[in-house]
């Protein structure tokens, strides 16, 4: 099993960055943490982290989820969660990979193709939240 501290990271395709982080801040209080580009801003609320992606716009009633994720609560844990991964022959999608925040991530699909992101975020993987 990979151990996790729940789910606190959720991204979704937007057709307007700015315009859906405007939104997310003004609606929700959130706060950027980084924007590595014109096509991607990651939010926080303080132990939540939402991913903002350029995507294509759905069909009226589609879902626009580009991917689900779990975080964890150290670069050991995460490692460890993707060997046995491996070792299981899970799909993975993307391979364990360091970011320039200072995440660091693997992707897994699920028995369905639903992208499943693996995740150690600096800002939210040592938050101790009551009940988790």
């Amino acid at each position: 099993m990979i151990k996790h501290r729940g789910l606190r990271h959720l991204a979704l395709n937007v057709t307007d960055v700015s315009r859906a982080r405007d939104f997310y801040e003004r609606v929700f209080g959130m706060r950027m943490v980084w924007q590595p580009d014109a096509d991607n801003v990651y939010l926080t609320s303080g132990c939540d982290n939402l991913a903002l992606h350029c995507g294509s716009k759905g069909t009226p009633g589609a879902q626009s989820l580009d991917h689900l994720g779990f975080i964890v609560a150290s670069v050991e844990e995460l490692e460890v969660g993707y060997e046995w991964a491996q070792q299981n022959r899970l799909e993975i999608a993307r391979p364990l990979r360091h970011h320039r925040d200072g995440s660091v991530s693997y992707y897994l699909r699920d028995p369905d193709g639903n992208v499943i992101q693996v995740l150690y975020e600096p800002s939210i993987s040592t938050l101790s939240i009551e009940g988790c």
